[in-house]
């Protein structure tokens, strides 16, 4: 376990925006992520869990609290189910399935963060998403101060939500266990887009390898492959849930899907670019990604506020001459 004070959360996320840590600790296992945990509660520190931070609008006044970067790594295979450990790279792991001949999280590729944030927003694209593989999530229950392990209908998982999500800061994530099906053939293929890119008819199947490397050459093509050297990947990916309405509630023009029980599920990223804000809308250092209006962007130096400001103006902005509301998808301290 290291403990350290001088670090700040605009380093440690990918939007590059928060102030100081009081206190960063980083844990390489298990025991010390609950150790970390433990002691912050009992000493009545605020406490943020730190992955990946791909998924953070961190403050500008930074953390007066502890900061636990969740560091452990590990992949267990038992048959069919893999056994990870929640500070494992997302991608690295898809990788690894892809490479191991398991479909179920191929379309999944290129998104950045840790194994361990995965259950938590129920990370989903181009058809897959994580609760379609999980069959156990150990957890430290903050509020019962004890390990456990939550099934899937205990997660309760919905779309890009579950009950981790649902009760903030209550349950840290320890292993994710996700059962995945053998063989070289993806799963049914379920995104027209990818579809295309992949010449097979949706819900038909291709080699793992092909698909992993259409959706890096379709996330790449929107700026959301983390990349350094690009500005457009300062993001936390699409910053807004597509909203799900009422069938009759839907926009016309605007694209659509099927989402159950008489509701159907809208391009948020329509509903920005239609409302004003295409690619490249700049307001100072924030702004739309130039490559995907659902992206925005931020340059060195910016702040949350700024951001949250040019996003309220996008909801106002859609809500407005649609009459529907947009949720941000990343979340705000």
């Amino acid at each position: 376990m290291l403990v350290r004070s001088d670090a700040r959360l605009a380093d440690l996320t990918t939007l590059g925006v928060g102030g100081p840590v009081d206190r960063l600790v980083e844990v390489a296992d298990a025991d010390e992520l609950v150790a970390a945990v433990r002691e912050a509660d009992e000493a009545g520190r605020p406490l943020l869990v730190l992955g990946g931070g791909s998924n953070l609008v961190a403050p500008d006044d930074g953390w007066d609290g502890d900061v636990v970067a969740v560091r452990s790594r590990g992949v267990a295979r038992h048959g069919d189910t893999l056994r990870v450990e929640a500070g494992e790279d997302w991608d690295d792991l898809v990788a690894r399935t892809v490479e191991e001949e398991l479909a179920g999280m191929e379309a999944l590729s290129g998104i950045p963060g840790s194994t361990g944030a995965t259950p938590v927003q129920n990370v989903g694209a181009y058809g897959q998403e994580v609760a379609q593989t999980i069959t156990a999530v150990r957890v430290y229950d903050r509020a019962e101060k004890t390990e456990r392990t939550l099934t899937p209908d205990e997660c309760a998982f919905g779309y890009r939500d579950s009950r981790l999500k649902r009760e903030p800061g209550r349950f840290v994530v320890l292993t994710v266990d996700f059962t995945l099906d053998p063989g070289p053939l993806s799963r049914p293929v379920g995104y027209a887009e990818l579809a295309k890119r992949l010449g097979v008819d949706l819900g038909g199947r291709a080699p793992l390898a092909d698909v992993r490397t259409a959706v890096l050459d379709l996330r790449r093509g929107k700026g959301m492959v983390v990349d350094p050297a690009d500005p457009d990947t300062r993001s936390a990916g699409s910053f807004f849930t597509n909203p799900v309405v009422p069938a009759g509630q839907a926009v016309p023009g605007c694209p659509s899907w099927p989402a159950g029980d008489g509701q159907v599920k809208l391009s948020a990223a329509w509903l920005v670019q239609s409302a004003g804000f295409g690619r490249g809308t700049r307001d100072g250092r924030v702004g739309t990604s130039s490559r995907h209006s659902l992206a925005l962007t931020t340059e060195p130096g910016a702040t949350a506020a700024e951001l949250m400001a040019f996003a309220e103006r996008v909801i106002a902005a859609v809500r407005e001459r649609f009459g529907v509301t947009l949720v941000p998808e990343p979340t705000r301290l």
